[in-house]
């Protein structure tokens, strides 16, 4: 090789003067490029972000219509009611009994009109998103005047066998029919003629709003404390059981050591056993129930290494937990007291079962209360214990 080709190869393996320098200016632009694309990008999605949450805000609200109607010939229907509301006018209602029979439409048998879908739709959906056991229970809908519920809660029996041994016989399970009767529960809001008669005023929402409130205050407690006489019978009306002692019939309940508050000692042990006394079938989709009352002194417990055993929830609509459940505020239940069931926790959507007839009965009276007008809103619906292994309770006693 000459002294030339050397020199050419020495100088090209050598490092030019300022190339290190370019290289590092060249990566430092990139990078605050993309640091500022990265900003811009997050930037925009937070406003994605905002504006879908305001829109679902929107859109959950009572007071929002729907977005688009589904069903166009639905739209006659609700003009005719409207004017029954507002004046008493039933002519348009009857004619639409004939013309649309694909609606829902229809006189009752002792007087008054079913509701169009969409306000019937906004009562139910009013009532789910009510701080009621309806909103963890099971909740079905039946034409009958009673819902039957068969539940097998014994062992069907099995054992082992090889190919010439013979096959002992297994025991039979045992099914137990609970029958759920449908009361009728009803409502009597009253709006003067006047108002009634202001095109402005929605008739229609006012009344589904009135209705709603009324039908959930009155069926949330009958679920929990219900006596079954003209109304559902509430899981607290069962007789309530030590859980060592508990039988199928009963409720089975755990003790917190002191009579009418939690153990001075170590209140959070009564929690822990509370969901350990549940089947571990069950504790995945349990819930605790508790009026405000009580969750102001659970959520001040702390497990032994000093954490909050109560965890408030990160996103909106979600319950809060406790122990990793949530937690359904009742305002039903009973307050802390000397052997009160001031606590329950189990899988209310085996354990209880909500039962009713999917229409909703508006009877128009303007004479009862002149010169006000008077609606009379009729429902039935019933409710009681279909699994009584699915629900637990904490007792505030000593035993």
């Amino acid at each position: 090789m000459s002294h030339s080709d050397a020199d050419r190869e020495q100088a090209a393996a050598t490092p030019q003067p300022g190339t290190a320098v370019e290289v590092k200016s060249a990566m430092s632009g990139f990078l605050k490029e993309f640091s500022a694309f990265r900003s811009d990008i997050k930037t925009r999605l937070n406003e994605q972000e905002e504006k879908l949450a305001m829109l679902n805000a929107k859109s959950v609200s009572a007071a929002r219509p729907h977005l688009s109607q589904a069903a166009e010939p639905g739209v006659p229907h609700k003009k005719a009611f409207a004017a029954y509301l507002r004046s008493g006018d039933d002519d348009a209602l009857r004619h639409l009994q004939v013309e649309e029979k694909a609606l829902s439409t229809a006189v009752s048998a002792d007087g008054g009109y079913l509701v169009d879908p969409q306000t019937s739709e906004q009562i139910n959906g009013v009532l789910r998103g009510a701080h009621s056991i309806r909103a963890i229970a099971n909740v079905v809908t039946v034409e009958a005047s009673a819902y039957d519920v068969l539940v097998d809660h014994s062992d069907i029996g099995a054992g082992w066998a090889d190919e010439s041994g013979s096959m002992n016989e297994t025991t039979t399970p045992q099914l137990d029919r609970i029958s759920i009767p449908l009361f009728e529960l009803s409502a009597m809001p009253k709006a003067s003629q006047r108002l009634l008669d202001d095109s402005a005023f929605d008739v229609e929402g006012w009344l589904a709003e009135r209705i709603a409130d009324k039908f959930a205050r009155a069926e949330g407690s009958a679920f929990v404390a219900g006596d079954g006489d003209g109304k559902p019978r509430g899981f607290l009306d069962h007789p309530a059981v030590g859980n060592d002692s508990w039988a199928w019939g009963s409720i089975g309940y755990v003790p917190t050591g002191q009579n009418g508050d939690f153990n001075g000692v170590e209140p959070a042990d009564a929690i822990v056993d509370l969901v350990y006394a549940l089947g571990a079938r069950y504790r995945a989709k349990a819930t605790f129930v508790m009026n405000s009352k009580t969750a102001g002194a659970v959520r001040k417990m702390k497990d032994a290494d000093g954490r909050f055993l109560w965890s408030d929830s990160l996103s909106q609509g979600q319950p809060s937990r406790l122990m990793g459940y949530p937690v359904l505020i009742s305002e039903d239940m009973p307050d802390i007291a000397a052997d009160a069931f001031a606590i329950a926790f189990g899988d209310f959507g085996a354990g209880y079962t909500v039962a009713e007839r999917p229409d909703l009965r508006i009877l128009r009276d303007p004479f009862s209360a002149k010169p006000n007008v008077l609606f009379y809103a009729t429902k039935r619906i019933g409710g009681d214990v279909s699994d009584f292994a699915a629900i637990k309770l904490m007792k505030f006693a000593v035993a």
